[in-house]
């Protein structure tokens, strides 16, 4: 439990010192990546449920990576409140939201995306764009590996910042990082495989509900973003309640579909869906100008998360 002295100014000023890092250190590696919680919940589900395990020991599996890392946090911010006090418990906090937040490196894949498209290197554009997408890039058309830039952008936002940002306004370093672990624990067992039908049911199922809100209201703020890219909030309103429910994914077509209408592009998952289908598809310029409409969602979702957190 963090003791009722350390007051909302302490949980913001971990927050920034957190934005902070992940500007200056997007990119984990070595003991920093041996020891994230994305990186040691994916590894510690798929040993727990392997392929084919059942719906009981995928529930297990989710409940025990669950309350192992919640546990390592809270034990880490208790201690550094115990021995170093509201300091201590700042930097540890920071640490723990560093682990939880991550914008800069999505914004870097897609970027790059964008370059090498605009350079005519469609083979490594295909191949930049397969670390921020789970389909199969290899044989698609440069308006489609554009596409699936801007859809992982819009949808990672919720995943990797808005969505870990307001649950730290509501329930602090452990919310944060909660909902961090849920999402990854969906990505490591949530498929509709043979392999994973059973085993990833819970996990696909708590994510949906856990970013059943962060994923609307990113649509939102994506809207509000839209005039700073060139965009349209109009735009992005109509095509958010038009086909925001047209994915697979009861939340990431809500984002998806805001940012489509904000840009004035189509975006298509081939076999899959097509958000505002009436617009071109987009181009090296429509991911710099989504990147630009994340920034500003961001930077709103910073100004709300002050608010909430003020208010809570």
């Amino acid at each position: 439990m963090v003791p009722a002295w350390i007051s909302n100014k302490y949980n913001l000023a971990a927050l920034l010192i957190a934005l902070v890092l992940d500007y200056a250190y997007p990119r984990h590696r070595g003991l920093s990546l041996a020891v994230h919680p994305v990186h040691t919940s994916f590894l510690l589900a798929r040993r727990l449920a392997p392929p084919y395990s059942s719906a009981l020991r995928g529930a297990l599996a989710w409940l025990a990576v669950m309350a192992s890392h919640l546990a390592v946090a809270a034990s880490l911010l208790y201690a550094a409140w115990r021995i170093l006090g509201a300091p201590g418990w700042v930097v540890a906090a920071a640490l723990v939201y560093k682990h939880s937040i991550s914008l800069r490196l999505l914004l870097q894949h897609s970027a790059r995306t964008a370059s090498l498209l605009g350079s005519g290197r469609l083979g490594e554009a295909r191949l930049e764009v397969s670390n921020i997408v789970r389909r199969d890039t290899s044989s698609l058309s440069g308006g489609h590996v554009a596409s699936a830039a801007i859809e992982s952008v819009a949808e990672s936002l919720v995943d990797g910042f808005t969505s870990p940002l307001l649950y730290a306004a509501l329930l602090g370093p452990l919310g944060a990082l909660a909902q961090r672990v849920a999402n990854t624990l969906d990505g490591a067992l949530g498929f509709k495989t043979p392999e994973y039908i059973n085993a990833g049911r819970l996990s696909a199922y708590a994510d949906t509900v856990l970013n059943w809100i962060p994923a609307r209201l990113t649509g939102l703020l994506i809207a509000l973003a839209a005039p700073l890219a060139g965009g349209s909030v109009s735009g992005a309103l109509h095509a958010m309640a038009r086909w925001g429910a047209s994915t697979e994914s009861r939340n990431a077509g809500y984002p998806m579909a805001s940012m489509a209408g904000a840009l004035g592009v189509c975006l298509e998952k081939p076999g899959s869906y097509r958000l505002n289908p009436q617009a071109p598809c987009p181009g090296p310029g429509d991911v710099y100008r989504a990147n630009r409409v994340a920034i500003a969602a961001a930077a709103l979702t910073l100004l709300l998360v002050a608010a909430l957190a003020a208010a809570v």
